[in-house]
């Protein structure tokens, strides 16, 4: 019984309060997912530089932790910011050729490192506990940007810790995050070919496997589009998920609808969320709402904001 929101401003000429309205929502759902809470964000693009989110071993020494990441990846890149917040570093990097190269310097440094996020927009924050202590640690509330997605977590089948919350980046693609409810049914069938690939998973947790199949499907050519389409052909059980990059949010729900999923829109913004209470925290305007169809994909487009409907 997870909780998952999205956010979109349609205002191109300002800038919504993301963070603050992205926060209200998690809460809203916080009982939901009482084990962890996390948030996506897309900001500002700056496409000559890279951000890179890094989980650190909370339990070793986080300063020589830094450092071995920096000098891991000194020879791939320049770094100009460098902060360290709780367990995670956040770098800004020149680009890299070889993004792969890149993240297998920055995950052997050691076992429980890892890249939580990369991308010239995106940044994912997440962490065992409540929105609140989500805000606490890491100020959530003065985020900005144009879009996020959200989520929090109820553990049913794997661990409770930073690495098994969501939202999920699809790793190895730029800018891209999936946050979801539900059970993928078929996820160990689904994994165990992209392993016999030699496709390497993070975690237990069958959500993962969303952004892993969308990676695949987009380097065999597909749009993001229609890998979201396809993921309904093949992804058996019920579920309700949520994908964004730098030029979209897209909801996509299964052909049994038991998982539930409600869209708000005005003319200032776009909103997804488990519940309609989540949406209400958005505005005191009045604004329409409705349950998310079965068997569907919709996509919302970021400068443009056009509609698509598959």
């Amino acid at each position: 019984m997870c909780g998952i929101i999205g956010y979109l401003n349609k205002n191109i000429n300002g800038q919504a309060p993301l963070g603050e309205i992205c926060y209200r929502m998690l809460s809203a759902l916080a009982r939901r997912g009482p084990d962890s809470a996390g948030l996506a964000t897309f900001g500002t693009s700056n496409n000559s530089r890279l951000i890179l989110c890094i989980k650190l071993d909370e339990k070793e020494n986080l300063e020589d932790q830094t450092a071995n990441v920096l000098e891991k990846i000194s020879g791939l890149t320049h770094v100009h910011e460098q902060l360290t917040t709780k367990e995670y570093l956040r770098l800004i990097i020149e680009p890299v050729e070889d993004s792969d190269a890149l993240i297998a310097q920055v995950e052997s440094t050691a076992k429980e490192v890892e890249l939580v996020s990369l991308g010239t927009q995106l940044e994912i924050i997440k962490q065992v506990g409540s929105p609140d202590s989500l805000e606490r640690h890491y100020g959530i509330r003065s985020k900005s940007g144009t879009h996020a997605i959200g989520h929090t977590r109820l553990s049913t089948e794997s661990r409770v810790d930073l690495s098994h919350s969501q939202p999920f980046w699809a790793h190895g693609v730029a800018d891209l995050a999936t946050a979801h409810n539900g059970h993928i049914t078929n996820y160990h069938k689904l994994r165990r070919q992209y392993e016999q690939r030699g496709i390497r998973f993070y975690t237990e947790n069958d959500s993962e496997i969303i952004g892993i199949y969308l990676r695949d499907q987009m380097e065999q050519g597909s749009s993001l589009e229609e890998a979201l389409w396809a993921s309904l052909e093949d992804f058996d059980g019920s579920f309700s998920y949520l994908a964004a990059n730098n030029d979209c949010l897209a909801y996509v729900k299964d052909p049994f609808a038991l998982k539930p999923l409600m869209v708000g829109e005005s003319e200032e913004f776009v909103a997804l969320a488990t519940e309609e209470i989540a949406l209400r925290k958005i505005s005191r305007k009045s604004f329409e709402a409705w349950e998310a169809p079965a068997q569907h994909v919709q996509l919302w487009s970021v400068p443009t904001h056009t509609q698509e409907t598959f």
